[in-house]
């Protein structure tokens, strides 16, 4: 019956954060301390197994690079020049902004992507007067998709990459660059429909951004200089990591460390940590105890094998249900744990005769990636964003994010499957 428990705890926790009556993060790490004192999970196997600490040192040193950053007025400044050069028109600007970040989300990863640009959507949008949360709901279905389509975009594309030699950064981009593309060009075809109405800026408010010279915010040129410095050096080791050998991790951890000592004189440590989302923290680490009290019962495993039994190593079957199975679980629990259960049951399959395992591996990536759209608490950068739109208070619920999101990503999935069926499965039919 221990699995009845954890399934109990996890439901409870989730429907308690789905209403937000109490604090998520609080939710989230109650529930998590019942699954201790339940018995579901011990100590040990929480702080070395469940808790993704890669995840949670990733994200909290690019708060760090991005809290000192935001110092050097680099985000006003970029913002402006934005919006500058798409006339203060709100709908342009959200296109340019949610294109800048699925760019950002597949060369970089999507947490770090976020981190970026939404303090640049809050400049932008306190500016022009007008509500940013289109904006904010924009950036994260875009760093989602973006993220889809490389191998360090998010992070069960990562795991799939370190698991299967082959895959590595260029066949990534071949294989899903191209739905990618276009599932992008139809979500944000789709959003700008949707946000034309509510969207409008005043022709006072568009001359006065006009009139501003972006260059004046640019006022601690030597910070200004260390952070870009830093935040280049570290941009650049994310995208030469497959090469180096170094976890994403310590580079994010190098490069956060390294600006604190460059600009320890100007910015003191203690100011630096009180400004770290620490309720985005605690939510990450509640979160993940809590799937891995379902893990740790079996519950994602049997999941995993229940999906392999159920198609009896059909390719083409097996594909399509890892697609919309891992798609749908994506945007209710973390895919993290999800795709690390999976891909030892992708790899068994060798055991059976199946030679090509590739549509398997294209259709997990995919829909654990494409699935953290589903809901609010469905990837890390959608949970990011929510609470750094609390904090700027421009707050959105979990359900109207779920308005947007769920369509998004069942959408996604219609796509996918009809490219998955058309460039890889019909030769198996």
């Amino acid at each position: 019956m221990e699995w009845l428990l954890a399934l109990a705890i996890f439901v409870v926790s989730y429907v308690f954060i789905i209403s937000e009556k109490l604090n998520r993060a609080l939710v989230a790490c109650f529930g998590g301390i019942l699954m201790l004192f339940s018995g579901v999970l011990d100590l040990n196997s929480v702080f070395l197994q469940h808790i993704d600490w890669h995840t949670i040192v990733l994200l909290l040193s690019m708060m760090i690079l991005v809290s000192i950053t935001s110092k050097s007025g680099l985000f006003e400044f970029t913002a402006i020049t934005l919006a500058k050069m798409v006339g203060g028109r709100p709908i342009p600007l959200l296109i340019v902004i949610s294109t800048l970040t699925a760019v950002g989300s597949a060369l970089l990863n999507n947490v770090t992507t976020v981190l970026l640009i939404v303090p640049i959507v809050l400049t932008l949008t306190s500016l022009l007067k007008v509500t940013a949360i289109p904006y904010l709901l924009s950036t994260i279905l875009a760093s989602n998709i973006g993220g889809t389509a490389t191998l360090i975009g998010d992070p069960p594309n990562l795991m799939i990459g370190q698991a299967v030699a082959h895959l590595n950064f260029n066949a990534f981009l071949v294989h899903l660059g191209p739905v990618v593309l276009v599932i992008y060009i139809v979500v944000i075809t789709g959003v700008s429909f949707l946000y034309k109405n509510q969207l409008v800026v005043g022709e006072l408010e568009r001359k006065n951004l006009m009139s501003i010279n972006p260059k004046k915010y640019l006022t601690r040129k030597s910070l200004l200089f260390k952070s870009v410095t830093v935040l280049l050096l570290t941009t650049v080791g994310f995208i030469a990591q497959p090469f180096l050998y170094v976890e994403l991790t310590s580079i994010s951890m190098a490069g956060a460390i390294l600006l604190m000592l460059l600009t320890n004189d100007d910015e003191g440590t203690e100011e630096i940590f009180q400004k770290i989302e620490w309720v985005t923290i605690f939510f990450f680490i509640g979160l993940f105890m809590l799937v891995g009290g379902l893990k740790e019962v079996g519950i994602i495993d049997e999941i995993a094998r229940g999906i392999i039994y159920y198609t009896e190593g059909d390719v083409p079957q097996t594909s399509l249900l890892i697609l919309w199975t891992s798609g749908i679980l994506s945007g209710f629990v973390d895919n993290i744990p999800f795709v690390a259960a999976m891909i030892p049951v992708i790899l068994e399959f060798e055991e059976y005769g199946m030679t090509n395992l590739d549509p398997l591996w294209w259709a997990l990536a995919l829909g654990a990636c494409l699935g953290g759209n589903g809901t609010l608490i469905g990837a890390s950068s959608n949970v990011i964003v929510a609470g750094l739109a609390i904090k700027a208070k421009q707050p959105f619920t979990y359900m109207d994010f779920l308005k947007v999101g769920l369509p998004t990503a069942l959408i996604s999935f219609v796509i996918s499957t009809i490219y998955l069926y058309y460039r890889y499965l019909v030769d198996f039919m």
